[in-house]
């Protein structure tokens, strides 16, 4: 029998009087099996992430795939827990996947300046602003949760709650992860992430007289993020992807050869400007020119939230007033949260205790009004859709702008800028993955003070794992020019602002040809920032997340009803998720073993090093993850 949840899940009734899922017995869900499988998966959706985001701008929520998974090791392990046991662990997944949508923003923006971050500051400034994030939505749940409910209606949160309702559909989620795993891990296997026999990468270059460049990578976890996100944002970012390298490219390279001139190119004196190259010309002029719409989109949609931020504020006080704040738990959070951020800010400050001080309080208020925006706007878009971008554009201008006005400029001062960034980062991404979480639970029935200490473990556990990819990958991480390992969108946008804005070198006939681009897309209702991520990853990346999102259409194309389409689809996103995860994790552990030595070095050669291999090998991918969906028959349809 197909579980539904009741029409007052989705409002209808007031918070106070809405009767969950389960409504009698205990709301404990928790045991030691349970935290056991929750701390794994927060671990997994955390590494899984860190990879997947840093190389293509994009994350995919871990919701549903951990409520997926949940169903499964809860049935093997801790059976009697039942679904509020399922809840933590889509609670803990997304914890450990939230703090790694937060820190890959800013984090590696340290090593794209030249320097470096310890182990131990990212432990101390993620951990204060998992903390932070996490107390401050928690002391205003009843106005987020209970008081708005069926007003916010938490999309994700409702999704989730339905998938883990409707258990008796884990088996063939399970199945479909388990062979997008097997399929992301083989192909990864053999590609430069690991051993690096056969080439997966279709290049075609043109350096003469209209210079431009078409790539494709042939990469499962991409192909996932391209099921995943559909057709509208994959379009988008190709697009995108059209106009940097055959509109702008061509044109630069045009003017710049009319001119021939022999000065040097401005960030590059080996390469003068008559005799660049697609590369010189990407890395020197187009990529800032892709800053300038991403800082334009970043700060459009911060304009865009002052009503949301005006009218949470004031919802905020009013749910204070009315005594609907939290209790000593999430006040103890809160205020760890705050010791813990001083710290930090003594840490990293060097000894300036006047810089400690300012920038520490400016952070934490800044992360207390992004907070509360970012639980109000869970609500209404969900975490996938959450502007974190938009909102840590705006905090980092801001600090950016106290560190100017005291005189704090040198890259030693940019560096704890952006120490600073990533705290209020980390804080914001948590937040909105806390609000999902906990509504998720009001709907079935659990315990809110059970899953606050769970997900705050999860975002510890988060914190260490995305720490210790950032590190482990420090080396690529910090690669510049062509054909980087990780495109570092958001990451590289942050080390362009804040270095170029205290240096007082930022190219701004680029910036402001960027952020007029931006106001142009924005006239026209495009997606600011979709757009400019796809003006700013390599097309390698945005043309295979493209194949993904048309492979989707095809599979609702060729489905005979819809239902069938709906089953297909379903399977496809559980098939997607395999795909990122199994991409991810042994590209990861492909890293590992390269930097241990256990797997040396190698080049492909002959035809395996060619394109042909490589079209091969995007034929293969697509095939082999379009036979199963098509195959696979729900048992609904006749």
């Amino acid at each position: 029998m197909n579980k539904k949840l009741s029409k007052e899940a989705y409002g209808g009734v007031a918070g106070k009087d809405y009767v969950p899922y389960i409504s009698s017995g205990s709301k404990l869900g928790g045991s030691a099996a349970v935290l056991i499988i929750g701390i794994l998966l927060a671990a997994l959706f955390a590494a899984s992430t860190a990879y997947s985001g840093m190389k293509a701008g994009l994350t995919v929520a871990a919701g549903i795939p951990g409520s997926i998974l949940g169903s499964v090791f809860v049935a093997i392990f801790a059976k009697q827990k039942g679904l509020l046991g399922k809840n933590l662990i889509q609670g803990m997944s997304s914890g450990g996947e939230s703090i790694a949508s937060g820190m890959i923003f800013v984090m590696p923006a340290i090593l794209l300046i030249g320097s470096h971050v310890s182990a131990l500051e990212g432990l101390v400034i993620g951990i204060g602003g998992a903390l932070f994030g996490l107390g401050a939505t928690s002391l205003i749940y009843n106005y987020l949760i209970v008081e708005e409910h069926g007003a916010l209606m938490y999309p994700e949160s409702m999704a989730i709650s339905e998938t883990l309702i409707a258990s008796e559909g884990a088996k063939d989620s399970i199945k479909f992860m388990g062979i997008g795993f097997v399929i992301g891990g083989l192909l990864t296997v053999v590609t430069s992430s690991f051993l690096n026999v056969t080439n997966n990468v279709i290049s075609y270059v043109n350096e003469s007289f209209y210079k431009w460049r078409f790539q494709l990578e042939v990469n499962p976890l991409l192909l996932g993020i391209g099921f995943i996100v559909g057709l509208p944002v994959a379009l988008t970012m190709f697009s995108s992807s059209i106009l940097s390298n055959f509109v702008i490219t061509p044109l630069i390279g045009y003017f710049a050869a009319l001119g021939g001139s022999t000065d040097p190119v401005w960030n590059n004196p080996s390469v003068t400007i008559g005799a660049m190259q697609v590369g010189d010309i990407s890395g020197s002029y187009v990529k800032y020119i892709g800053a300038g719409i991403m800082l334009s989109g970043g700060l459009i949609g911060a304009i865009r939230l002052i009503p949301t931020v005006v009218s949470s504020i004031k919802e905020t006080m009013g749910a204070k007033a009315a005594g609907n704040g939290g209790g000593t738990q999430q006040t103890v959070i809160l205020l760890s949260g705050v010791v813990v951020g001083f710290v930090g800010g003594f840490l990293i400050s060097g000894g300036n205790v006047l810089m400690a001080i300012l920038t520490t309080i400016l952070s934490l208020l800044l992360s207390l009004l992004f907070t509360i925006v970012a639980g109000r706007l869970t609500g209404t878009i969900g975490t996938s859709n959450l502007p974190v971008s938009g909102m840590t554009i705006a905090s980092i201008v801001i600090v950016t702008l106290l560190f100017v006005s005291m005189g704090w400029s040198s890259a030693v001062d940019n560096r704890i800028l952006l120490l600073f960034g990533t705290f209020i980062v980390t804080a914001i991404a948590t937040a909105g993955g806390y609000c999902q979480s906990q509504k998720v639970t009001f709907v079935i029935g659990g315990d809110k003070n059970e899953m606050q200490k769970y997900y705050c473990i999860a975002t510890i556990v988060g914190v260490a794992v995305v720490t210790g990819v950032i590190l482990l990958l420090a080396d690529q991480l910090s690669m510049t020019g062509d054909n980087v390992p990780f495109a570092l969108p958001q990451a590289n946008l942050m080390a362009t602002l804040t270095s170029g804005i205290m240096s007082g070198e930022l190219p701004w006939v680029m910036i402001i040809a960027g952020i007029a681009l931006g106001i142009v897309f924005f006239l026209l209702d495009l997606p600011v920032m979709t757009v400019a991520i796809g003006f700013y990853l390599p097309i390698s990346t945005t043309s295979i997340i493209l194949v993904g999102a048309l492979l989707r259409v095809f599979v609702e194309k060729a489905s005979k009803s819809e239902e069938e389409r709906d089953y297909r689809i379903g399977n496809g996103v559980s098939l997607s998720s395999g795909l990122v995860a199994g991409g991810s994790i042994i590209g990861l552990i492909g890293i590992i073993l390269q930097v241990t030595g256990v797997v040396g070095s190698a080049s492909p050669s002959g035809f395996a090093s060619s394109n042909g291999m490589a079209i091969l090998l995007l034929v293969v991918l697509v095939i082999a993850t379009a036979i199963p969906l098509l195959t696979g028959k729900s048992k609904h349809v006749d």
